[in-house]
């Protein structure tokens, strides 16, 4: 049975709140995963105070960072593309989207984890689920991997409804927590919070998922 999952985002740390849980998940079964991500996260906010980077350095600790978080849900298959941060959303959308059909052509994927088009707020995480969706929708109806969506914008539930899949991923908690925290120069918020919030921890146990309609 095919139960390869490819995940698309253009951030490292994109993985790492919402879909880390299911991809150890996978791993842990023998699931292969592919991850495409389009970016080094170049322009990240957190560079410390006192500054442990500068925006030459940057990417290099988040390259880092991203191998080890890979590392951390098992993912053997990391595909990088080498976009700058913050200029997806000026890419020519045809052009990401055949380079991502490329890759769904050659894995084939049983299910495709991106961002919610209209949902994900960054205007980087909006084009790369634009050209995801205009990837699938180019498949064959019968060839295409399901695609599933996560969605944080504040009015997600309000317009889209619950979310179609809630995975509980609490058997995989360690997995993922170490995943969030490989990514320790823009997570350590994160982190703190879930060790000292009860409805943190909560909200990390349980990702969301919706089915986007094609």
């Amino acid at each position: 049975m095919n139960d390869h999952l490819l995940v698309i985002f253009p951030h490292p740390d994109d993985e790492a709140f919402g879909v880390s849980g299911t991809i150890a998940q996978h791993t842990k079964k023998g699931a292969p995963v592919t991850y495409i991500c389009l970016t080094l996260g170049q322009m990240g906010r957190n560079m410390g105070n006192p500054p442990f980077a500068t925006r030459e350095s940057l990417p290099l600790i988040r390259q880092k960072e991203l191998e080890n978080a890979c590392a951390a849900v098992g993912i053997k298959d990391l595909r990088q593309f080498g976009l700058r941060d913050k200029t997806v959303e000026f890419e020519d959308e045809k052009f990401l989207a055949d380079q991502f059909l490329a890759v769904i052509e050659e894995v084939k994927p049983a299910r495709l984890i991106t961002f919610y088009p209209g949902y994900s707020v960054h205007p980087d995480h909006e084009a790369t689920a634009r050209a995801v969706v205009r990837a699938v929708k180019g498949m064959a109806e019968m060839e295409r991997p399901e695609l599933l969506c996560v969605a944080f914008a504040k009015n997600s539930e309000e317009d889209l409804g619950a979310p179609h899949i809630v995975t509980d991923v609490s058997d995989v908690f360690e997995d993922k927590m170490n995943c969030i925290k490989a990514h320790k120069s823009q997570t350590q918020w994160l982190v703190d919070r879930v060790e000292k919030e009860a409805g943190m921890m909560e909200w990390v146990k349980n990702e969301r998922f919706w089915r986007y309609p094609l």
